[in-house]
């Protein structure tokens, strides 16, 4: 089953799961789920190959659906989900495939609609640093050729105690694929939907929105000023609150 980090204790609200992007972790979404823990129980997840999750020979948005069932069926309640980018595209597939699991879904700065783009910038640069020669987080970013807003998001993943990446980095590289795309799952959500986007950001362009409404009809779409694709770590405050009203909303 996935590691989880929880914040706070249950209440008579659904607990909300936040289910983080590629290269990420649990606690990345630490401020703003200690932030919503004040009203409900918060279970933020470390994704199967991330984090101190199992490391698995798959990376699929069907495996990562399947996880996130797996915690949902073991706490015995429909949750809230908040997914972003991969996260995201898992929390979507799980809401087409097992709606009875959800109430309420947000997804942040991605859409269901496959990416030209690829990751393979950071995993070579994270490959590419030999472990022999690290003591601290500085050694490894001198060995990586990224700029450094990414290289400190990476090295979030650089375990010091014994120089490894918790990232498994040979099956995210061999699955970037199905990673940067998108499963074509069948169906339709009718559940309370919020996509959150950042303003500078490209991953949700109006041209999303048809593929968005068509699998999410009761979708509505907001958009985080001065943020990027990030947009939980660049503007946390507005993020926290626009998650807050959608949630509380009757």
């Amino acid at each position: 089953m996935l590691h989880t980090i929880v914040h706070g204790e249950p209440t008579d609200a659904p607990p909300l799961m936040i289910v983080h992007g590629l290269f990420g972790s649990a606690r990345n979404w630490g401020v703003i789920a200690k932030r919503l823990s004040d009203t409900r129980q918060v279970i933020a997840v470390d994704q199967r190959n991330h984090g101190a999750s199992p490391w698995m020979d798959s990376h699929t948005y069907p495996d990562m659906a399947a996880d996130l069932a797996e915690l949902i069926e073991d706490l015995g309640t429909p949750v809230d989900v908040l997914g972003h980018s991969m996260g995201g595209k898992a929390a979507m597939v799980l809401a087409l495939t097992q709606p009875a699991l959800l109430r309420r879904l947000i997804v942040a700065d991605i859409a269901p609609t496959a990416y030209s783009h690829t990751q393979d910038g950071p995993l070579e640069a994270m490959r590419g640093v030999d472990m022999t020669r690290v003591a601290s987080r500085k050694d490894a970013q001198a060995q990586m050729d990224v700029d450094a807003g990414t290289a400190a998001f990476l090295l979030q993943s650089l375990d010091l105690a014994h120089p490894r990446w918790v990232l498994n980095l040979d099956v995210l590289s061999r699955d970037m694929a199905a990673i940067v795309g998108w499963p074509d799952t069948p169906g339709q959500f009718d559940g309370p939907t919020l996509f959150l986007r950042g303003a500078t950001s490209a991953y949700v362009p109006d041209s999303a929105l048809p593929a968005i409404r068509d699998r999410f009809p009761a979708a509505t779409v907001e958009t985080i000023a001065d943020a990027g694709h990030w947009l939980h770590a660049e503007q946390p405050r507005a993020v926290e609150a626009a998650v807050r009203r959608f949630l509380e909303a009757a």
